[in-house]
């Protein structure tokens, strides 16, 4: 076949009608499973997949499970945006689309099992669901399936997300770099996701022989809320000395980074002119009273794009080894930050070095 898949080879040999072969070729809808996997196996027979790969999706039906607050902008701009990634992969392969809101943690389990057993679910992505239980039944079903922004810790399905541990290093350097060393860090480690984070920011004050100082250096929510975040900013303030306020607040995402500027403001105190604030995520507020905000820009729309073309090739390779991707994040430099030397007060520089 010279490498290339040619219909009428593909016809004689499975008995498929040429216009048969051609839909299945062409990623229609009106195929069926039994044609889809006739020719597929004709293919592998032959050691070709690059044709399919490259742009057909041997399936007609994807069910998207992910926490309700996925499905509206409104509520989480983050995981819509990746939603949106998803839709525009797949708007010229004839795959229809069909959503299940469950939760993060202690999932509807029979709702899960009621929707992936459906013979209209053909394939699945899981999206922010950190129930290992969930995981598991996923995997155990085989159909195909991949994770968006979670973890299966038995490593039996694909999974992509944004590099969370990298992140958090890279804006602590980046901070680090500008010459901050009191850095706060404000951050909801409510997922596994953050904690990475946090791992990563910790990494960095280690490599700069800086100390971590938990009561000092970071602020926990149990949200991602501007208003949880502007309370938790208020009161640490209130209950720090002025010798030890940060020069620089390194926010988990941009409605934290918003609450903390709100709460700076309440005390008179202005971004960047008296402190710096930073956000580890990037991708829908243009600017925070005026102040147009320096981030590391998290991908939201590559995810699904990666996450469709990871099940590609689950559907064309079904035994070949799990896979993790993580995608790294691009560093935009606006306005809420500027170099440590531009604090007059900021003295009290802490440089000792671990035993």
């Amino acid at each position: 076949m010279n490498g290339k898949l040619k219909i009428r080879e593909i016809s004689d040999s499975t008995g498929l009608s040429i216009s048969t072969v051609s839909r299945v070729l062409a990623g229609k809808s009106n195929t069926s499973d039994k044609a889809k996997s006739l020719v597929m196996n004709y293919a592998k027979s032959q050691g070709i997949l690059s044709d399919i790969y490259g742009g057909r999706l041997l399936l007609n039906h994807l069910t998207i499970f992910a926490p309700p607050r996925a499905f509206d902008i409104r509520t989480d701009v983050f995981y819509h945006k990746v939603i949106q990634g998803v839709v525009q992969a797949l708007e010229k392969r004839e795959v229809h689309i069909r959503y299940c809101g469950i939760e993060e943690n202690n999932s509807d389990t029979s709702l899960f099992l009621e929707r992936i057993t459906d013979p209209m679910t053909e394939a699945a992505l899981i999206i922010g669901i950190d129930d290992p239980h969930i995981h598991t039944l996923a995997a155990d079903l085989k159909k195909p399936c991949v994770l968006i922004n979670c973890y299966d810790k038995s490593m039996q399905l694909d999974c992509v997300a944004p590099d969370h541990r990298l992140i958090g290093e890279f804006s602590a350097n980046y901070l680090i770099r500008q010459g901050h060393r009191k850095i706060l860090t404000l951050i909801c480690p409510r997922r596994i996701t953050m904690e990475r984070r946090l791992s990563g920011i910790k990494s960095a004050y280690i490599d700069n022989n800086i100390e971590f100082i938990e009561p000092l250096h970071l602020v926990t929510t149990s949200g991602f809320s501007t208003a949880e975040s502007e309370l938790a900013i208020g009161q640490y303030f209130s209950q720090t000395a002025p010798e030890d306020y940060p020069t620089a607040i390194l926010a988990g995402g941009e409605f934290m980074s918003a609450g903390a500027i709100n709460a700076l403001k309440n005390m008179g105190m202005s971004v960047p002119a008296d402190i710096s604030v930073m956000s580890m995520d990037g991708f829908s507020i243009s600017a925070i009273h005026g102040i147009e905000l320096t981030s590391l820009q998290v991908p939201c729309s590559e995810l699904g794009e990666e996450a469709i073309n990871l099940l590609q090739q689950r559907i064309l390779r079904p035994e070949s080894s799990y896979r993790t991707q993580l995608l790294q994040g691009k560093l935009a430099v606006k306005e809420s930050v500027k170099p440590a030397s531009a604090y007059k007060n900021n003295t009290a520089i802490d440089h000792r070095l671990y035993d």
